[in-house]
């Protein structure tokens, strides 16, 4: 052993060595740890120590050193060791966050991690910790449009209390046209998932033909009147306004949520309505699509028909849509809708205001 290394092991640090030992769920380090003290204590030498425990000299001595100073409770942590490199102080992290809060320098749109790092005169990784704690993200931008629609407290008030207290004997519909619907086919057969590979698609395709689906979200309900027609004219439209007439049963009365697409304004379609008194239009205010219930349709139709569908011509396409209508319809779910409209007024008034503060 070592010269001054002397290590005496008393009842009570034998009896938690060699608890360590035994404990099938102590960490590996605490476990060899407390061998090489016992070891030492049996008298053994630094080789046989070295050899029985599978540790290098500098280990081995270390820990004998260790347990001399500290005890038991020595070897159950490790020493802290001082970093390589001096931690960035908090000037560091402002100077960044004001950079990237500015237009970068030339014709780049934002800020990436290489140009502030270099800009900055730190590490990419630093940049990239000092971005994730204040909530800073360059590369990703939001998209969003108010309404600049005068009535739009009125009409947002009105649509939503169709949806929260629609009028008694009546039933409320969401309508709108999912317009140019592409069947795409591709260029070559993908293959199918399995284990450690998702599934394959060529990035190409041809182009089969386009059609359009009218829908009508009855939101009571939840379930869908759709049709799928060649294109979305104004006689389209009126075709589809037949099609909800005839189905729908009675003389209930029919009121129509829709945007303001210069198709449901045409004055053959305000003839129309003249002579059907039991419908009555809703519009949305302008740049208010959100707040149509069947643009939520549309999205579920692109998200889980449409997307990754394979169509070999426009009867194939149709035809699919058909049968995710009638899917929907097999189990309806009403739409609920949970939005304070007070919140909404508040939130489009600061957003116009911080606009045109800004702007």
């Amino acid at each position: 052993m070592r010269e001054g290394i002397s290590i005496t092991v008393k009842p009570s640090d034998r009896r938690r060595l060699k608890a360590l030992l035994r404990d099938r769920n102590a960490p590996q380090k605490h476990v060899w740890r407390a061998q090489i003290v016992l070891f030492s204590a049996e008298g053994l030498g630094t080789t046989e120590i070295m050899r029985r425990s599978g540790k290098s000299k500098p280990c081995v001595w270390r820990w004998q050193q260790r347990f001399m100073e500290e005890g038991v409770d020595g070897l159950l942590r490790d020493k802290t060791r001082k970093a390589r490199k001096a931690p960035l102080g908090p000037e560091v992290a402002k100077r960044v966050v004001a950079l990237t809060l500015k237009v970068p320098p030339g014709e780049t749109t934002h800020w990436t991690g290489a140009m502030m790092a270099q800009a900055s005169g730190i590490s990419v990784s630093a940049v990239q910790r000092i971005w994730r704690a204040h909530g800073l993200r360059p590369h990703k931008i939001e998209q969003f449009k108010l309404s600049n629609d005068p009535k739009f407290v009125d009409k947002l008030r009105d649509v939503v209390g169709l949806y929260v207290n629609p009028p008694a004997h009546a039933i409320v519909l969401s309508v709108d046209e999912k317009s140019q619907i592409q069947a795409l086919d591709r260029t070559q057969p993908g293959l199918p998932m399995k284990k450690g590979r998702a599934g394959t698609m060529t990035h190409d395709y041809k182009r089969n033909g386009t059609t359009t689906l009218f829908a009508a979200l009855d939101v009571l309900e939840g379930k869908v009147i759709g049709r799928c027609m060649p294109r979305h004219r104004h006689q389209e439209f009126i075709c589809f306004l037949n099609a909800i007439d005839a189905e729908v049963a009675g003389k209930k009365a029919i009121h129509v949520v829709l945007d303001n697409y210069a198709t449901h304004k045409h004055p053959e379609v305000l003839a129309w309505l003249t002579r059907h008194k039991r419908f009555t239009f809703h519009f949305t205010p302008t740049s208010c699509s959100w707040l149509n219930a069947v643009e939520g349709y549309f999205a579920k139709l692109s998200r889980r028909r449409l997307k990754r569908g394979v169509f070999k011509s426009v009867a194939d396409l149709q035809a699919a849509i058909n049968r995710f209508v009638a899917e929907t319809n097999e189990n309806p779910k009403p739409f609920v809708w949970t939005k304070n409209p007070d919140k909404i007024i508040a939130a489009v008034k600061r957003g116009h205001q911080m606009l045109d503060s800004i702007h």
